[in-house]
């Protein structure tokens, strides 16, 4: 009896073993992945918004609204072996004539081409905003303008005939004249170029 009882025993703790090991459904979605090496994209920086990234750029700090080459410098329009026209541009803080240093290289750019074309011309236009006019609104735009003519001229001796200035008021805005917007009235546009 003892026998039966040890055998019946031994019966049931091996259906309970092997209870417990049932086998489970293994998910399809596991077995079936495919490991993708997916390529690392990186993200450049254009600080000044030109479309050139700046790792590339070797004209950082471009102004707004100026087009650029592949390498993020102002770009000057070729229209003959000889001709050319080139736009420059500036702004300045709230009531100040002073040359903020970041349009510098610009400038220098157009004094360089203008030594080497002296057949070339600036045509120079100076702008305040709406929030600058104070009644003698074209005195601002007067200091800024000679203040680029005096960089020219004393920098890169250009003959102050080549340099035709302009000065206008708040008349000629580009942009809003609200607080966020106003700097871009605050401005001085140069256009060189020894085409008619």
């Amino acid at each position: 009896m003892t026998i039966k009882i040890c055998s019946k025993v031994a019966a049931l703790c091996a259906v309970l073993a092997l209870s417990a090991c049932r086998t489970t459904t293994q998910n399809p979605l596991i077995t079936n992945a495919i490991i993708v090496d997916a390529p690392t994209i990186f993200i450049s920086i254009d600080s000044d918004g030109d479309g050139v990234p700046d790792d590339i750029d070797e004209c950082p700090g471009t102004p707004l609204n100026v087009v650029v080459d592949d390498r993020g410098c102002p770009h000057s329009l070729l229209f003959g072996e000889n001709e050319f026209r080139m736009e420059a541009r500036a702004y300045y803080a709230e009531n100040s004539s002073e040359i903020k240093s970041e349009y510098y290289e610009q400038l220098d750019n157009a004094g360089k081409k203008m030594q080497d074309h002296l057949d070339a011309v600036m045509h120079i236009e100076g702008h305040i905003s709406k929030r600058e006019d104070n009644g003698a609104n074209q005195t601002l735009s007067r200091y800024r303008v000679e203040g680029i003519k005096n960089y020219m001229t004393m920098k890169y001796n250009i003959d102050p005939d080549r340099i035709n200035t302009f000065y206008y008021g708040s008349e000629r805005p580009i942009a809003t004249n609200d607080a966020e917007n106003s700097w871009l009235n605050q401005r001085i546009y140069a256009l060189i170029s020894n085409v008619e």
